[in-house]
């Protein structure tokens, strides 16, 4: 006999034209996307926690599509038609968050984004790669100038023991807990289901329909399956090649007379930092212990924040001491090329995940690639 009420029989665990796994940001934006284009599709979210626990709302904030020496670095492995594509995906993903969200909905921030350099061959070469990166991105942002030399305001701005500076305008911060709050909201104000302490075990697609198995003692049931677990994703698709990676983040006590304002990127991304006020918030490091870092345990390592700790005393010119308030961990997703993957893996079943550390400008446009595999 079953355990359900009627009332629940009807609701909560009747069938679903889609159930997403993954309340994050790629799950949020895929719901909002197929809600939109699909008005009566029923779809629900399944998120295992009471919040996205991965790196949607444990990111440090940023709004940005790339620093000079990480597209660079991009074009050589992948090479500049996928560079510039997944350029252009993350720019108008940032378009379509101001579009769709608003911009003080989130308290974003159009501060510009700055990257700092060391050991950069001469400044006759940074030139002539901002001169061919701004070339290579003006018909994708608009801007002859998306990067440009501003050298001479590395004492003005508080940092120290850099040789070059390069701005782009065209970043911002934002907060992410806002984010997905005013996504969640977009997604249940269309008619999007949202069930939270749901962890998905496993699942049984049988051409029809598929049944997933969860730590509920009663299963779902839905005619298609979109999986958006991110940097979890191994534990129920383990042939997918994703491997987790966590992003580690630190947030000082005030600091009085901060200079630091905007957002930073430095060593190809792998560290990051902004001004949250008159706070610093510094996250990455990573590439200082990636067999360590490939893990979704979020308990982070004195290893990594002490880390974090000498690259600020190192390179921020502050007129006191650091004191840390906090820390924590998100888990991202990368794949070997850098790009994301929207496919099949099987009949009903699609996956949206691994936006290489670049969730919050990528994932609204992901979310619109998920539309062709979606037959309602």
């Amino acid at each position: 006999m079953s355990i359900l009420s009627l009332w629940e029989k009807e609701t909560y665990y009747a069938k679903n034209d889609v159930i997403i796994v993954g309340g994050g940001l790629m799950g949020l934006w895929t719901a909002v996307e197929l809600i939109e284009q699909h008005p009566l599709l029923k779809i629900t979210i399944l998120e295992r926690h009471v919040t996205p626990l991965g790196a949607s709302t444990r990111n440090a904030g940023f709004a940005c599509f790339g620093s000079l020496t990480e597209l660079l670095t991009d074009e050589a492995k992948m090479g500049t038609e996928a560079m510039l594509q997944i350029a252009a995906m993350r720019y108008k993903g940032i378009q379509k968050i101001k579009r769709l969200v608003g911009e003080e909905s989130i308290d974003l921030d159009s501060c510009g984004g700055y990257e700092p350099l060391l050991n950069y061959h001469s400044a006759e070469f940074l030139q002539d790669q901002i001169h061919y990166l701004n070339h290579l991105l003006q018909p994708i942002t608009g801007k002859h100038n998306t990067f440009s030399d501003v050298t001479s305001n590395i004492e003005s701005i508080g940092l120290k023991n850099f040789d070059h500076l390069v701005y782009n305008p065209l970043e911002a911060g934002i907060h992410s807990g806002k984010l997905v709050r005013m996504l969640s909201q977009i997604a249940l104000n269309k008619g999007v289901h949202i069930l939270n302490g749901i962890t998905v075990k496993s699942w049984n697609d049988n051409n029809h329909e598929v049944e997933l198995f969860t730590n509920s003692p009663i299963s779902f049931k839905a005619s298609t399956v979109i999986v958006c677990t991110n940097g979890f994703t191994p534990s129920l698709l383990p042939d997918l090649n994703i491997e987790p990676a966590r992003g580690q983040i630190i947030l000082t006590k005030p600091i009085a007379d901060l200079r630091i304002r905007g957002t930073f990127h430095f060593d190809e991304g792998f560290y990051y930092w902004r001004n949250v006020g008159n706070r610093i918030l510094l996250g990455g490091a990573r590439n200082s212990d990636f067999e360590n870092e490939r893990t979704t345990n979020l308990d982070g390592s004195d290893f990594i924040r002490e880390t974090l700790v000498q690259f600020i005393q190192k390179h921020f010119d502050l007129n006191s001491s650091v004191e840390i308030e906090q820390s924590w961990s998100g888990i991202m997703a990368f794949t070997p090329d850098k790009l994301p993957i929207c496919k099949k893996v099987s009949t009903n079943i699609i996956t949206a995940i691994a936006c290489n550390g670049m969730g919050v400008a990528l994932t609204p446009i992901v979310a619109e690639s998920v539309i062709q595999h979606i037959n309602p």
